[in-house]
């Protein structure tokens, strides 16, 4: 019995030294790893070599070692040095967003203080797939931001093809999109948050008004104004143009920015599209006009997605929530 215990407590402290020595491990391979990250970024973000050392306090020739290193490990460059400074090549603007997003997640993992102290502070990195859907988020954003000062909002936008890549990577903590983007792939939760009929619309005094469409033929005699995304509607207004003919590229604005959208309907005989409850503002009503009746498109279901095997950040929750709120409010207005 004695020699058991003898045996188990030797066989107990063997196993404390190795998670002891394995720790010890991690942390310095996860310093000499963070070093080049931070240097990369460092540079990125001062757009100079010899700021960049200032600013994490080592030697102009140490950083330019250290990024030296890792472009030798990577097998490309990730800045184009000139004298004036550097700018990330197109392969480096990927790689250091990347590892810019993995600081901030070690910096969480290895006991960030300010995180402990708030659950809430820290980076929410949020995805909009297509960007045109950002005006859903606008006033859950500014809410979360009043609640939760020490949250820092990142987002990013795309097609949902890179909405899927960027939350299976880890890129992203939230999406919010199309339903039938996310919904296919098993590893994310995609629960959905808002069901938008979409209109086409026109200035006042705007030619189509004359004709009074009640189907998708006239609309083929002007220009539209779609989003960059190629879906959904994008594929159908380029099907209505080539069953009349028309080569949809000499007809097809693209833009994801609705500013824009405005100031080129308003200003031409373009035709854009909008979201149903935006037609009851007045600014909308003062200067365009929907046109219902037609059919165009149908409804579209948007969610929000994330990593399934992965705990959603209380940010990302709340946030979650607040857009649902939010929903419901211009739903019932």
């Amino acid at each position: 019995m004695l020699g058991g215990s003898v045996e188990s407590k030797i066989g107990k402290m063997t196993l404390i030294r190795l998670i002891h020595s394995l720790e010890q491990l991690f942390l310095w391979g996860m310093s000499m790893l963070d070093s080049r990250l931070k240097h990369a970024v460092a540079v990125d973000q001062l757009r100079s070599f010899s700021r960049a050392a200032d600013a994490v306090g080592v030697t102009q020739s140490a950083v330019t070692k250290s990024v030296a290193e890792l472009e030798r490990h990577l097998g490309y460059s990730l800045f184009h040095r000139t004298s004036r400074g550097a700018m990330p090549t197109e392969e480096g603007r990927e790689f250091i967003d990347r590892a810019a997003r993995l600081l901030a997640d070690a910096a969480e993992l290895l006991g960030d203080t300010a995180r402990r102290a708030d659950a809430y502070a820290g980076p929410l990195r949020i995805g909009l797939f297509p960007g045109s859907i950002d005006w859903l988020l606008t006033q859950p954003l500014v809410s979360l931001l009043r609640r939760h000062p020490a949250v820092r909002v990142e987002v990013v936008s795309g097609n949902s093809e890179r909405g899927v890549r960027l939350l299976s990577r880890g890129d992203i903590d939230v999406a919010f999109g199309l339903e039938a983007a996310f919904a296919r792939w098993p590893e994310f939760k995609c629960e959905r948050v808002a069901s938008i009929e979409i209109l086409p619309f026109v200035r006042n005094n705007h030619p189509i008004l004359g004709i009074n469409p009640t189907s998708k033929e006239p609309l083929v005699q002007f220009e539209f104004v779609v989003p960059s995304s190629s879906e959904p509607y994008t594929s159908i207004i380029q099907q209505m143009y080539e069953k009349s003919g028309k080569r949809p590229a000499d007809w097809i604005h693209m833009t994801d920015y609705f500013q824009l959208v405005r100031r080129i309907v308003a200003t031409s005989d373009a035709i854009g599209m909008v979201a149903k409850q935006f037609t009851e503002n007045s600014w909308f009503r003062a200067n365009f006009v929907a046109l219902e009746g037609i059919g165009l498109f149908d409804p579209l279901t948007l969610c929000y997605a994330v990593r399934s095997r992965w705990q959603v950040k209380p940010a990302g929750r709340a946030l979650v929530s607040l857009v649902r709120q939010a929903w419901r409010t211009a739903s019932s207005d």
